[in-house]
């Protein structure tokens, strides 16, 4: 972020003018931005790593084959960095949910491994949730409901057990405070839960995501709880981490009049926006899921009017395109993004 990097918002009538701009004489290269005949809409990002991919393919593999030690070692081998153990551990998730006949020989041969049982407890939830779906409360089937409320105290269970087996392990508190938010827990309920997630990793990207949904309005917090979180999820961020993308989440959960999402508001708003913005670019640049939160800070920062540091998101970004939130755009990917970017780019112009 630019220490001269003032907010400069565009009205709605000046947007029309420089929407007009970046159609007619926008000129990509010029701004060190990908041209237009390169973006690509199939990719947030780069794609992992070779090695990184044929990693997790022979885990997959090796576990369709009815062999667990791969995954085993898999998920173990980043030790207490609990971020990239859970990231792994969903992956494995994603794999068990195929097949699960693996993780099954695994619990029978090493019933004591928390890993295991975290994953166990993780698959419970995850097939839970399937039956309830991602609709609002209201427009999912009474019968579906039921039976979404039946299976998630086994899962509750399951999380409560592995965390028995793995004490310094949060992955099974991460999996308890998924399962509280269903279970409207009340807020006494949910920070005694917290505290026990947070005493073993306090910085952990994934809990604070489920967090946040707990806080936000649409389940049992406020908007004002919700925004408290994720601000102290920022100023509390450590060099390197991801953390600071749950402003841009809370940001998505925000709602004006009559529902609509509004995003970022006022002097506050751009100030915290800075700071998380600052804090993300201390992340390695090859970390595997900062692109999908470059697209996100893109858009929020050239919302906000700071559109040298939009700019420079987009330049980072390069020609990706394939991300929130230019794949829900009416106009298509490429064409959403070209324009967020072309505006940045004219808002700089001297």
């Amino acid at each position: 972020m630019r220490p001269h990097d003032h907010a400069v918002i565009v009205t709605r009538p000046s947007r029309l003018l420089a929407a007009r701009w970046v159609r007619t004489r926008f000129d990509p290269a010029a701004f060190g931005l990908a041209p237009r005949d390169r973006l690509d809409a199939t990719a947030a990002g780069p794609a992992a790593g070779p090695d990184r991919r044929a990693e997790r393919r022979a885990v997959a593999e090796a576990a369709y084959e009815g062999r667990w030690r791969p995954a085993a070692d898999y998920v173990r081998a980043p030790g207490s960095d609990w971020d990239e153990r859970w990231t792994r551990l969903e992956y494995l998730a994603q794999v068990a949910g195929a097949d699960d006949r693996w993780l099954t020989d695994w619990r029978s041969a090493e019933p004591a491994d928390g890993d295991a049982g975290t994953l166990h407890a993780r698959l419970l939830l995850h097939r839970a949730w399937a039956v309830r779906g991602a609709a609002y409360a209201r427009d999912v089937p009474d019968a579906d409901m039921r039976q979404f409320q039946a299976q998630l105290p086994a899962a509750m269970a399951a999380a409560h057990r592995a965390a028995d087996l793995a004490p310094e392990n949060p992955g099974p508190w991460v999996v308890m405070i998924t399962a509280a938010r269903a279970m409207s827990y009340s807020h006494s309920q949910f920070g005694d839960l917290w505290r026990g997630l947070t005493r073993r990793a306090p910085h952990h990207t994934g809990a604070h995501h489920q967090a946040l949904q707990y806080w936000c309005a649409k389940w049992h917090g406020s908007e004002e709880l919700m925004n408290d979180f994720a601000d102290r999820a920022v100023s509390t961020a450590p060099a390197g981490s991801l953390l600071p993308g749950v402003y841009l989440h809370a940001l998505n959960e925000r709602r004006g009049r009559r529902g609509v999402r509004s995003g970022v508001r006022n002097t506050r708003d751009r100030a915290v926006l800075a700071d998380a913005a600052r804090r993300l670019e201390t992340v390695p640049a090859g970390h595997e899921e900062l692109p999908r939160l470059r697209h996100l800070l893109a858009h929020r920062l050239g919302e906000a009017g700071l559109h040298a540091a939009a700019l420079e998101e987009f330049r980072r970004i390069g020609p990706y395109c394939g991300a929130a939130p230019w794949l829900t755009d009416a106009a298509g990917p490429a064409a959403a993004f070209d324009l967020a970017r072309g505006l940045a780019a004219r808002a700089t112009r001297g």
